[in-house]
């Protein structure tokens, strides 16, 4: 089967198509590399590398005929939940309108399955955890609205159309590639794991953390954090099960653990050895309290099974990328 993988040059489409190809596919990568890194490309041998957006439908609709492919991987979209409180729209015409040209798309080329990169934001604050799949769908962020919104068009797209898909929602994707090659490099970054790193390499003066009087036993959020290679083997899983007659639908991804944002400073300080200052800052707008997930359908139903499930291996395989690569892609060693 040849996969198109939309967003691939970025850190969760990188290490997904890594693992497609380790699992036999074909895979044709295609960034329009704002977000993305063209560096991925090295490591990602065996891959074809189109670089083009996803709202131009005579390109994808091109690629998808001419190369025989069979199924789409979407993760072409923002997900900074701060920038998305600051520019909606930049949020809702990335997200929404280029997302519903790339669908348009995939209908017109009778592309017969369609993955999602979804996330937890669009369950907004919770009112129970862990949190499961049929948990109300309530987005605190215009990140979470815009994620929700294209859910429900691939439902109805789903339905009238027969597109089959999934959809995979992520708690907080964390970690690198373990054996070193693939890693997260955004910019700006705003992920805390990476921050941390950052900050014990001395590449930043300090660590903020924003908000201590959350109704959390240190006041700080709690997240569930999952490594990113497990986020990537559920999506091969869930194709395969695709193929195989699944029924669409959405699935919870996490390690059903929280952690506070004092937790992973500490692990951090005790993989890396290092101390730095770390601030207290105000809330960031649009962040809820605590985001723990239930896995208990994608683990009964598709048998996914996180290998890297604790926090110090997450944070370990994250600092030996950023120890090797201090300055990104561009600064690697």
């Amino acid at each position: 089967m040849h996969i198109l993988v939309t967003g691939g040059a970025g850190y969760i489409g990188s290490h997904t198509v890594q693992e497609l190809l380790r699992a036999g596919y074909r895979v044709t990568v295609l960034d329009n590399l704002s977000r993305g890194h063209m560096a991925v490309a090295q490591v990602l041998d065996g891959a074809e590398f189109v670089w083009g957006d996803i709202a131009d439908r005579e390109l994808v609709v091109g690629l998808v005929r001419s190369r025989g492919i069979q199924a789409v991987l979407h993760f072409a979209a923002l997900s900074l939940v701060g920038e998305s409180m600051a520019e909606p729209s930049l949020y809702y015409h990335n997200n929404v309108v280029k997302g519903l040209s790339l669908l348009e798309a995939v209908r017109e080329a009778e592309v017969p399955y369609f993955i999602f990169s979804s996330t937890a934001a669009v369950y907004g604050e919770p009112v129970q955890v862990p949190i499961e799949e049929d948990h109300p769908l309530a987005p605190t962020n215009p990140y979470g609205a815009t994620k929700l919104a294209f859910e429900e068009a691939l439902r109805w797209y789903g339905a009238a159309y027969g597109i089959k898909y999934v959809s995979l929602r992520y708690f907080n994707a964390s970690g690198a590639d373990p054996e070193g090659g693939l890693g997260e490099d955004h910019q700006p970054e705003t992920h805390l794991i990476p921050l941390v790193l950052q900050a014990a390499l001395g590449l930043r003066p300090e660590v903020t953390v924003f908000g201590t009087d959350y109704p959390t036993p240190d006041g700080t959020c709690i997240r569930d954090y999952i490594h990113v290679t497990d986020l990537a083997e559920a999506h091969v899983l869930a194709l395969r099960a695709l193929e195989g007659g699944l029924v669409s639908g959405a699935y919870n991804l996490g390690n059903e653990r929280g952690y506070s944002v004092r937790e992973v400073v500490e692990v951090a300080r005790r993989v890396t050895g290092r101390d730095f200052p770390v601030v207290e800052g105000a809330r960031r707008p649009g962040d809820p309290a605590v985001l723990v997930a239930s896995s208990r359908r994608i683990r009964e139903e598709l048998g996914w099974r996180p290998r890297y499930g604790d926090l110090e291996t997450i944070v370990r395989t994250a600092w030996e990328w950023h120890r090797r690569h201090p300055e990104g892609y561009e600064g690697g060693t």
